[in-house]
């Protein structure tokens, strides 16, 4: 039988996915925003739930994983409302957290090898993207081909959790 928490957990994270993409593809600000403070508060819960989900189950550097993406996300949300180019500061530690935290999530064998590899090709375009930024390169969160090259990644690897939260019991 699943659990109340693992269905909102996977509820938070399918919103999380799609509204975030999807604000990054339109063109009002205040759309985007509107859409990303959904996908934000979407993905903490989730993402909250996951950790307790995980702490339970003893699995320490996944339940810490979900904690730091947590954390990133919160950064996300807290800069949104600024608009693109006042939100890079709190994007950058954002995603930088988000790097950290998919790798956390995706070190142990936890969850299955291509969502394990999804995870890590999302967090090295974040990275990638974080050194640009701190190098002096303009980008804003929607700017192409990095960092948007990530969102598919990330929204691949929540697409497996998702799977993961959401199958029938063995």
């Amino acid at each position: 039988m699943r659990s109340t928490s693992d269905t909102v957990a996977a509820i938070g994270l399918a919103i999380g996915g799609v509204f975030g993409l999807a604000g990054t593809f339109v063109a009002s600000d205040a759309l985007r925003e509107t859409l990303w403070a959904i996908d934000g508060v979407a993905l903490v819960v989730a993402a909250a739930l996951l950790v307790v989900k995980y702490q339970r189950l003893d699995n320490d550097l996944v339940s810490a994983g979900f904690l730091t993406f947590l954390a990133g996300e919160s950064l996300l949300l807290a800069g949104n409302a600024a608009g693109l180019p006042a939100s890079v500061p709190s994007y950058v530690g954002g995603i930088s957290l988000w790097a950290a935290a998919l790798v956390m999530v995706s070190a142990p064998n936890t969850f299955a090898l291509w969502m394990r590899l999804t995870a890590f090709v999302a967090a090295l375009l974040f990275v990638v993207s974080v050194g640009m930024v701190l190098w002096g390169a303009p980008l804003l969160p929607t700017s192409s081909p990095l960092p948007a090259a990530g969102y598919p990644f990330l929204v691949l690897t929540f697409i497996g959790w998702i799977w993961t939260l959401l199958r029938p019991a063995r």
